[in-house]
């Protein structure tokens, strides 16, 4: 399982650093296609409301057998910040064999009306399941 912790700053007129931790289960995190490169934190940059910023990311199976990869966003803080602020990803493979790895590009978006957010936080979960 692939946790990654991340929080923010919106506003309707300024840009704010959007960035969190990285921690994972039988996956390795890496910045690098050649997987060499680990990666314990991970920015999406600047973020406006209607806009939406993407961050690449590598997976590696760490593992001896096949994982099915799936991502879920959740712990929203505060809880309507999920109204305005969407986490999407995608891998370049869902399934990853034991040793192999993938490139994953995870997409931040917030909607026009996200000015009402002033700061939020959120988990995105990584997991790999035979």
């Amino acid at each position: 399982m692939l946790v990654i912790v991340t929080a923010g700053l919106l506003s309707a007129t300024q840009n704010v650093p959007a960035g969190g931790t990285i921690s994972a289960i039988n996956l390795g995190v890496y910045s690098d296609s050649g997987c060499t490169v680990p990666l314990t934190s991970i920015s999406f940059g600047a973020v406006t409301p209607g806009t939406q910023v993407t961050q690449t990311l590598y997976l590696k199976n760490t593992g001896n057998i096949a994982e099915n990869l799936t991502m879920a966003v959740n712990s929203w803080s505060p809880s309507n910040a999920g109204t305005y602020l969407t986490i999407t990803w995608s891998p370049t493979s869902s399934t990853l064999a034991a040793g192999a790895s993938t490139s994953a590009t995870l997409t931040l978006a917030a909607s026009s009306r996200a000015g009402a957010i002033s700061a939020f936080n959120f988990n995105v979960a990584f997991t790999g399941t035979q």
